[in-house]
């Protein structure tokens, strides 16, 4: 990750991440189900070293459909085993025979239909199972990290996955925001990675000042689990008892045209480190809105096994959220290849 300050200390461990696609599985969670009828195809798969994009691409063109007659709620890591469901829209066609279908590192393993194309971010989130081999450091500190992780969580950065490999996607927002011309999809890769810049450079700046998990004046919170916000609102002891229950989270700000809602000592915190990366006037000549993220990220259902010289970890985290944050305040690693986002 470019830069960011660890909120417990650097990792007590290190070791490898992704020896094979089986050490790092994801398995999203819609948190709906199909409802049995519609014009479209609910496609439910596994797939191992596959982009998402990728195949959504080959599920269009074995349902002879076009690509943009295929929906699926979020990109999940390429070298991994993930499992993710992609609509296919047929109207008044029936279903090929999905049986037949032969795409490299792909498994269907189910096929029903659905009223709805599955929009981006409409999934809850994503369940995780990941190995980390050959490590090495104390792992007395490491047990300490491990319940630290589980009690406080995590600064809720974005991921690596984001800004492309070797920060490619930054790049391309520099020269997109010095007038250079990109096609859509790189367009938006860029956007999306100078928006993540900025909320980064923030959040690790309250990390590094020790207010990523605590309140300041001005404070915009978001309410666990639905994205709702609301203030600037002072901290009283309810909102205390809130915070300190994980109820609510301190917000930082996905850049973008506007005032910022936060005020006094958290706004002219955004507003330093927005300007120090260079990219918020051109966040906000692209016409994108302030949004918020929450800047704490506690990981549900978590659980870790050693076994000899690896350590298998099990969570869940929202959608939109980074195993990556949870790995590197325990283990620094090494990985023999780069991941789209999630």
């Amino acid at each position: 990750m470019i830069d960011v300050a660890y909120a417990h200390g650097g990792a007590p461990l290190r070791g490898r991440i992704r020896a094979t696609a089986e050490d790092f599985e994801v398995e999203e969670i819609l948190g709906f189900s199909a409802d049995g009828h519609g014009e479209h195809a609910f496609v439910h798969i596994e797939k191992r070293d596959a982009n998402t994009e990728w195949v959504a691409r080959q599920l269009a063109r074995f349902a002879n459909v076009a690509p943009m007659s295929v929906g699926y709620s979020g990109l999940k890591d390429r070298h991994a085993l993930t499992r993710q469901s992609f609509s296919v829209h047929l109207p008044g066609l029936p279903d090929p025979d999905w049986a037949r279908i032969e795409i490299e590192g792909v498994r269907i393993l189910g096929a029903t239909r659905h009223s709805k194309k599955l929009k981006r971010g409409v999934h809850r989130g994503n369940r995780f199972r990941i190995i980390l081999r050959d490590l090495e450091g104390d792992r007395t500190s490491a047990e300490t990290r491990l319940e630290r992780v589980a009690r406080l969580g995590v600064p809720n950065y974005f991921g690596e996955q984001r800004f492309g490999n070797d920060g490619g996607n930054l790049r391309s927002a520099e020269a997109l925001f010095a007038g250079a011309r990109l096609g859509r999809s790189e367009r938006g890769f860029a956007l999306s990675a100078a928006r993540s810049h900025v909320f980064n450079r923030v959040l690790s700046q309250r990390v590094s000042a020790h207010s990523w998990n605590k309140p300041l004046d001005g404070e915009i919170w978001m309410l666990c689990g639905n994205h709702s916000i609301f203030g600037p609102q002072a901290l009283d002891p309810e909102l205390q008892a809130r915070l300190e229950s994980f109820d609510i989270d301190p917000t930082g700000p996905l850049w973008g045209r506007g005032e910022l809602r936060s005020i006094s000592e958290v706004a002219a915190i955004e507003y330093e480190a927005a300007a120090a990366t260079g990219f918020a006037q051109g966040l906000e000549a692209a016409d994108l809105r302030q949004e918020r993220r929450s800047l704490r990220l506690r990981p549900a259902e978590f659980s870790a096994r050693w076994s000899e010289d690896s350590l298998l970890l099990e969570f869940s985290l929202p959608a939109g959220c980074f195993a990556t944050s949870i790995i590197r305040e325990i283990c620094s690693t090494a990985t023999a290849s780069a991941a789209d986002s999630i």
